[in-house]
């Protein structure tokens, strides 16, 4: 007969399942492997495509500057208000090699990439976990409090180290002349830190809402605060750049000064914003926010009840957030569009593109060749309002409402009519930024309403990127990820392939390629109608889709 010793008093003796020790960061280690697994798909493809860019961009800058002469041209290019607003500090003019120039025309616009990136993990790994009610049951186990957030800060951690690890290979790559290993690495970690700023601003606003959306949106306000310090204070005040993570990593003055210090400040920000977040989570319950829900009115409105209205709701924050983005994007172009040929005069292969797209003067034709951007960013947004019910069926909101009188055509059609007509007003806004900037800068009035219409001609190929979106959720929802393609594709040959002069059918692939490019080409109707009919045809297909197969149910 065996004995059985009862714990003492005053203990428990609850196993360590996890090895990972004990108290308020128990099972982190377990945690951190989960997590690095969950993402080994998603952070190798930030990091390649990170590193891809970087490695394209260098190789562009050695071929548009391969001489003394061009690179002067460039520096005169760059030194105005505008051009600094949208690339960095005016110190890197001073010695314009191809490593300043990766300095100045990169740094600023990959450090919202890499903070992008940080802000995901994070949110991932904390905020949703949250939400979606796995947290609650992982820490029913031998997990601390704190283990959730600080493996989801190493994971973050791990990811920007191998960022800056393979931007570091990949400067080295290029061997350009006076690039040196340390020099490269310093490239390489100015993005790390930056990283790791936005990674502990996450872990704080992860604390203040209960949706990860929320959580989100407040990270990516920050980053875009940062930015707009940062530019602010190169066109400026230069105290201004110095309130911005942004600001410090392009102050380290890679590839002409390579200064280390202010890298610093990122990472004792970094600590700071972390710590902050392991405090404020001890103030909150699991599944809570600090900020209270606000109380809602005793009956809903008679939009709500509606889906189309109920649709518009749950995607009015990321479409207000695109339009403001999308609107200040367009004023920045306009602003430097009447410097335009001032500032491509002496670049042959930007010369070359210019000319292919014709047009009465170099800004109409600039304007048509940065257009695709604008409807490039555009395109983002429809691809992630149209694959919002995927986001909804995976976790077990659609079955309910589904279950009622509600349609799955009027339950769909409601996401994709509000993708349709956000993303035609994003284009709107977008034109109209960039009319008003750019009519004010060349003083030509007329260029308002000729601007909006080159925007808004891009609104049949935005519909066909929702249909794409639609057709593959409808009839293969694993893969609805695939639609990011058509965005992404469309960048790199509407906007690189007209620079890069790649072949004309790879641009004809795309649905933005068969675009007028307004206000350089006359007006055809012709493409606009094909592309609106293809859309038409995909959309009904893949509601036919949605129709026939089976739900995902929880």
């Amino acid at each position: 007969m065996s004995a059985v010793t009862a714990p003492a008093a005053g203990r428990t003796s609850t196993p360590d399942r996890t090895g990972s020790g004990s108290g308020a960061f128990a099972g982190t280690g377990t945690l951190i492997r989960f997590g690095l697994r969950r993402d080994r798909v998603r952070i190798p493809v930030w990091i390649l495509a990170l590193s891809l860019g970087t490695l394209s961009t260098a190789g562009e800058f050695t071929t548009l500057y391969s001489t003394a002469k061009e690179r002067a041209t460039a520096v005169s290019s760059m030194d105005s208000p505008a051009a600094l607003a949208m690339t960095g500090p005016r110190h890197y003019l001073d010695d314009y090699n191809i490593g300043a120039m990766m300095g100045h025309q990169l740094l600023g616009f990959m450090a919202v990439l890499v903070g992008l990136m940080s802000v995901l993990i994070v949110t991932r790994h904390t905020r949703n976990e949250e939400e979606t009610g796995r947290a609650e049951l992982v820490r029913s186990t031998v997990v601390g409090h704190h283990a959730h957030l600080a493996s989801a800060l190493v994971v973050a951690t791990v990811a920007n180290l191998a960022l800056a690890a393979l931007l570091t290979l990949s400067v080295l790559s290029t061997g350009v002349e006076g690039i040196g290993t340390g020099e490269a690495l310093l490239y390489g970690l100015a993005h790390a830190a930056v990283g790791l700023v936005f990674a502990g601003v996450a872990a704080v606003t992860v604390q203040i809402t209960a949706h990860t959306r929320g959580a989100s949106g407040m990270a990516l306000a920050v980053i875009g605060v940062a930015y707009v310090l940062r530019a602010s204070g190169d066109v400026g005040n230069d105290a201004l750049s110095w309130l911005s993570p942004i600001g410090w990593a392009q102050r380290t003055y890679v590839f002409v000064d390579n200064r280390w210090w202010p890298l610093l400040l990122c990472v004792a920000l970094a600590a700071l914003t972390a710590a902050a977040g392991f405090v404020l989570s001890t103030r909150r319950d699991v599944g809570a926010g600090l900020r209270s829900a606000r109380l809602g009115r005793r009956t809903a409105s008679e939009a709500l009840t509606r889906p189309i209205g109920f649709a518009l709701r749950l995607h009015r924050a990321t479409l207000l957030g695109f339009a403001a983005g999308l609107f200040v994007m367009g004023v920045m172009y306009g602003s430097i569009l009447g410097e335009a040929a001032d500032m491509m005069k002496d670049i042959e292969q930007v010369q070359e593109a210019l000319a292919k797209i014709g047009g009465a003067s170099v800004a109409e034709s600039f304007a048509s060749m940065v257009m695709v951007v604008v409807a490039v960013v555009a395109a983002v947004y429809v691809v992630m309002a149209t694959l919002r019910p995927r986001a909804e069926e995976s976790a077990g909101r659609a079955e309910p409402l589904l279950a009622t009188g509600l349609s799955r055509d009027r339950w769909v059609g409601s996401h994709v009519a509000v993708a349709l007509a956000g993303g035609t007003a994003l284009l709107l806004v977008a034109g109209l930024g960039f009319g008003l900037s750019g009519a004010a800068s060349v003083g030509d009035g007329g260029l308002v309403l000729r601007l909006v219409g080159a925007a808004l001609a891009y609104a049949p190929a935005l519909w066909v990127t929702v249909g794409v979106a639609v057709a593959l959720f409808g009839w293969y929802p694993r893969a609805g990820a695939a639609a990011w393609i058509v965005p992404v594709y469309a960048f790199l040959v509407g906007y690189l392939g007209s620079i890069l002069q790649f072949p004309d059918w790879m641009n004809n692939l795309s649905p933005f390629g068969h675009v007028p490019k307004l206000p350089a080409a006359d007006m055809s109707w012709t493409p606009l109608l094909v592309l609106t009919a293809v859309a038409a045809g995909l959309i009904w297909l893949g509601l036919a889709g949605f129709r026939r197969r089976d739900l995902e149910t929880k």
